[in-house]
């Protein structure tokens, strides 16, 4: 069942991420439709919370 929730703080985040590992776990495209959207978005949502909260400086060389 998706129940899908912007992810605010770090405990949305690795629910966030507990629920990705959980959906990945097997073969993908075995996944019923409505999982794969779930996993589609959380992805989404995790990459975003990730960009504010997780930068990464590039290296100049």
């Amino acid at each position: 069942m998706m129940n899908i929730k912007p992810i605010r703080t770090k405990d949305d985040y690795k629910a966030a991420m507990a629920r990705i590992s959980e959906l990945t776990s097997g073969d993908p495209d075995a996944l019923p439709d409505i999982e794969f959207d779930e996993l589609e978005v959380l992805t989404i949502l995790a990459e975003a919370y990730e960009n504010v909260h997780y930068k990464i400086e590039a290296q100049v060389q």
